[in-house]
Order: structure tokens, then C-alpha cells, then sequence
């Protein structure tokens, strides 16, 4: 190994000192990983930490004392590293997953998915992988953590009038990743920015109809936001103006982009304030981290994608720079718009 080469430093918050045996084995089979402590419950891993200064925590949910998920919820909230949660009471897509996700957490797989048997096995060398690939992600803190908070999903509710996300290479995927997980009914409008190349725009809208529940269509001029996704149309800005109509902008200029998310997530912050949610998913560049640096200070939530799922971490990291109150994968970000409680904006 190169002396350039780094060594991902892990913590392994696990009950079982078997399991933990193993998963050490497994891990430090790749010598680019080093675990650095094992520790059988989630108060022990939580005082280790500032000395320790891991890349990477896995976290299991069933400890003795403190769960997993209030571990979590501690440890994004005062010393943020990534988390990747290692649990036999997960499945792809469980609560119990999705709740470790939006405590903070970037990952959480089933024990099951890997064989500690089978060490040089294709799926120990995909979780080797997975552990590197996380050690990078950049994480921040989460405001809303608190010290013994019981009732995590209540505390992710909070209303929204209006959505905005934004989008470049990688984009049509992330999107419909994201919205697949909305239902045909969901009551918040959303409106769309995905940089396209000219002459796609409307085939991609039709695309990403056929794809997720809400329907899909192309942002009207001069109508009120209503619930549905609305997607940028080619060369011109789309924002929401003063009256709280759709509008379409071809005459500012805001960067390279032509629709611009920072023009859209600024005209968001400025009608919808605190009730205006910025989402800045996958793309190369910076737009929509100015943007989304609006929407934080007027006070709405602001969402980045992680770098684990981002096909290119541009866009996401320079929202996360930004102020990004959350940087979440792609299924913490579905759960987090869907428990968005809706709310009538009224305007003058």
C-alpha cells in the first residue's frame, strides 16, 4: 500500500463480541481499513469519539442502554461522522431503516446481506467498498438531534407550501428515484430543474411522468403552484413570483444555466419563506448552492443529496457549503418530503 494511500479509520458499535470479531476480520481484510475500537454499547462509542476521531461508525439499532437510532440521533447532533447502520432489524426499506436514515445516518443494511464466513466473498467486498466510499462523505450536523428524543418521525414534521429541486448530470434518475416514492395524491407542488440537453426537455418530462405516482408536466405561466411536479421548461428561468404565480424569467442572467436552480430556489425563498423546502440533488458545478443558501435563511428546510448516491457530488457538496440543513441519500430525502404536512400559502 502506498504511503499516500489513506487508511478509513472504523468504529464498531455491535452487543455481540462475536459478530464484532467478525466484522473486524472482514473489514480489515482490505488493507485501506483499519478498525481503530469495538464497542458493545451505543454510550461507549459515543465517549470514545472524540479521541478515537473515526471516518466511519457502524452502528447496530438493538443495544444495550441507549438504542442505535437515539446513538445516531446523538452523534449527528454534536461530533457528525458517517454512520452506517449494520442491523439484523432492518430491511431495505423498512421503518426501522428509514427511521436510522433521517436520524443521520447514510446507510443501513440487514446483517443478512453478507456471509462473515466468507470473507473475500462478492458481498464482503462490496460492503469493503461501501465502508470506503462512505469514509468520504461529507456530513454536517443536524440541528434538530437532541439527547434522548423518543419520537424521531414526530419531530421530522414540519409544514411546506412549495418544493423546489434542482438537478444536472445524474439527475433523471435521482429524480425519479425520489419522486417514485411520493404518492399520486402528495399535496405539495413541486417544481423542477434538471439541466437538460436542449431539445429533451419535454421527452424528459414524459419520461418522469410514466416513472412516479404524481403526475408530470411542463411549468404553465400565470398558474398558481398546485400539487403535481413541474418541470423547467427549455431556456427560461422558472419561478414563482410576488403574486405566488408560476412565471418563466428569459431575461435574467444567473450563471451557466438556462433553466437556473438558484434562480428558482431564490424566488421560493422570497414568496414562500420559512414554508419553502430546497432540494439540491446530483449535477456537476454550483447551482442552486446560492439558492439553497436563501432558502436556509429564510428559515425553510434545505436537503442535499449524499455523495454515496450522487452520480456527481458538485452540486450537493456546494449546497452542503452552503448551509444544507440535511445531506441525506436518496430514500432519507423521499422520507423526509414525505412526512411534509401541507399548508395553504395565502398571499395579498
Amino acid at each position: 500500500m502506498s504511503a499516500a494511500t489513506p487508511v478509513r479509520r472504523v468504529l464498531v458499535c455491535e452487543d455481540s463480541a462475536t459478530y464484532a470479531a467478525g466484522l473486524s476480520r472482514l473489514l480489515e481484510r482490505d488493507r485501506e481499513i483499519d478498525v481503530i475500537g469495538v464497542c458493545e454499547t451505543a454510550e461507549q462509542a459515543i465517549a470514545r469519539m472524540p479521541t478515537l476521531k473515526p471516518d466511519l461508525v457502524t452502528m447496530d439499532l438493538e443495544l444495550p442502554g441507549m438504542s442505535g437510532a437515539e446513538a445516531i440521533e446523538q452523534i449527528m447532533g454534536v461530533l457528525p461522522v458517517p454512520i452506517l447502520v449494520l442491523s439484523g432489524h432492518v430491511e431495505r426499506r423498512s421503518q426501522a431503516a428509514l427511521h436510522a436514515l433521517a436520524a443521520g445516518a447514510l446507510d443501513a443494511l440487514p446483517k443478512a446481506d453478507f456471509d462473515l464466513g466468507d470473507p473475500d466473498g462478492a458481498a464482503a467486498q462490496a460492503l469493503r467498498h461501501r465502508v470506503k466510499v462512505l469514509c468520504g462523505v461529507k456530513v454536517i450536523r443536524h440541528p434538530r438531534a437532541r439527547l434522548n428524543l423518543r419520537k424521531a418521525p414526530a419531530a421530522w414534521s414540519r409544514s411546506a407550501s412549495v418544493i423546489g429541486i434542482c438537478a444536472s448530470t445524474g439527475g433523471p434518475q435521482a429524480l425519479a428515484a425520489v419522486l417514485a416514492d411520493l404518492p399520486a395524491s402528495f399535496p405539495i407542488p413541486i417544481l423542477v430543474v434538471q439541466h437538460i440537453s436542449p431539445g429533451f426537455v419535454e421527452g424528459f418530462a414524459r419520461w418522469l411522468d410514466g416513472e412516479v405516482p404524481p403526475s408530470v408536466k411542463l411549468a404553465v405561466p400565470g398558474a398558481s403552484p398546485a400539487p403535481g411536479i413541474w418541470i423547467a421548461p427549455e431556456g427560461a428561468h422558472l419561478i414563482v413570483n410576488g403574486q405566488g404565480r408560476i412565471a418563466l424569467d428569459q431575461t435574467t442572467v444567473a450563471g451557466m444555466h438556462c433553466p437556473s436552480g438558484d434562480v428558482l430556489l431564490g424566488s421560493l425563498a422570497a414568496w414562500a419563506g420559512s414554508d419553502a423546502v430546497a432540494v439540491v440533488l446530483t449535477g456537476m458545478g454550483r447551482d442552486g448552492a446560492e439558492g439553497l443558501g436563501d432558502v436556509n435563511r429564510a428559515g425553510g428546510l434545505t436537503i442535499a443529496q449524499d455523495e454515496a448516491t450522487s452520480a456527481v457530488f458538485g452540486m450537493p457538496r456546494a449546497a452542503a457549503e452552503c448551509g444544507s440543513e440535511l445531506v441525506l441519500p436518496l430514500d432519507g430525502i423521499a422520507q423526509r418530503l414525505r412526512a411534509l404536512l401541507p399548508l395553504e400559502h395565502a398571499r395579498r
